[in-house]
C-alpha cells in the first residue's frame, strides 16, 4: 500500500513539473503577426468605422497569424485584418468593434476582428486570433499575458491555447482547442455579453475610440522576481 501510494505521489509530481514547464519555460510560438501592424498605434481609430466585408479585399487564410509578442504588447496595435473582406461564415454574429466594460468588468476594454471565419480579440496586452491564416494552425497559440515571475529580467507569463467556434451566434473558446468552454462571447440588445469560466459576466457597450487608459496595458500578474541582477 505504501509502495502504490508513493508511486501516486510520484506520478502527480512529475505531472505538476511537466505541466508548469509546459506553461512557462516551453518554447514560445514564432511571432508571425505583421511587422507593421505590430508597431503601428491602434489608438488613432475610429472604430466604429468597420470594413464593408464584401470579398473586394483579402481571404482570412491570406492574412498572417496575429499573436502576442513575449509576454504582451507595449502599446495597442493596428487592427490584424484591416485588409480581409470576406464575409462571416454561416452562424457568426457580427460582434466586430471596440467594447469597454459597464457592468461586471466594469472599464474592461477590447477591440474585435472578424472576417470569414477568424476572429481576432486584442486586449490587455494580449492578442488572441484564431481561424484560417497564412502562418500559423488555427488555434491561437500565445500568452496569457500575466506575468507570474521573474528570472533575473526574464519575465515568464503561461503559454495559452484554445479555438474559436460558433455555435447559433454564440462564440464559443475551447480550452486547447478541445477541451471544455471557458469563455463565450455573443449579443445580447445592444450589448456584447462576456461570460467566463468562473462563471463572472461582463455586458459591454460600443465605443467608437480607445480610451487613452488602454494605449499602454497595465502590467499584469504576481511578477514574483525569483532571482536578481543586482549585486
Amino acid at each position: 500500500m505504501k509502495r502504490q501510494l508513493t508511486r501516486i505521489a510520484v506520478t502527480i509530481s512529475v505531472l505538476i513539473v511537466a505541466v508548469f514547464w509546459l506553461l512557462f519555460f516551453s518554447p514560445r510560438p514564432p511571432l508571425t503577426i505583421n511587422p507593421d501592424t505590430l508597431a503601428g498605434d491602434g489608438s488613432l481609430l475610429n472604430y466604429c468605422e468597420l470594413p464593408v466585408l464584401d470579398g473586394s479585399g483579402k481571404l482570412a487564410a491570406e492574412i498572417p497569424k496575429g499573436n502576442t509578442p513575449g509576454c504582451g504588447y507595449a502599446h495597442f496595435p493596428l487592427p490584424i485584418l484591416a485588409d480581409c473582406t470576406e464575409p462571416l461564415i454561416d452562424g457568426a454574429a457580427d460582434i466586430r468593434g471596440l467594447w469597454i466594460g459597464v457592468e461586471g468588468k466594469i472599464g474592461h476594454v477590447e477591440r474585435i476582428e472578424q472576417c470569414g471565419g477568424r476572429t481576432v480579440i486584442t486586449t490587455s496586452g494580449v492578442i488572441h486570433d484564431a481561424g484560417p491564416n497564412s502562418t500559423a494552425h488555427i488555434n491561437t497559440d500565445d500568452t496569457e499575458g500575466g506575468v507570474l515571475f521573474t528570472l533575473g529580467d526574464t519575465a515568464y507569463c503561461p503559454r495559452t491555447s484554445a479555438s474559436m467556434t460558433w455555435n447559433n451566434g454564440t462564440l464559443n473558446f475551447n480550452l486547447l482547442g478541445w477541451g471544455p468552454v471557458v469563455v463565450k462571447r455573443y449579443l445580447q440588445g445592444e450589448q456584447l455579453v462576456w461570460e467566463y469560466a468562473d462563471g463572472s459576466i461582463t455586458r459591454k457597450d460600443r465605443i467608437c475610440q480607445l480610451p487613452s487608459t488602454s494605449v499602454t496595458p497595465k502590467p499584469r500578474g504576481r511578477r514574483i522576481q525569483l532571482f536578481s541582477n543586482n549585486t
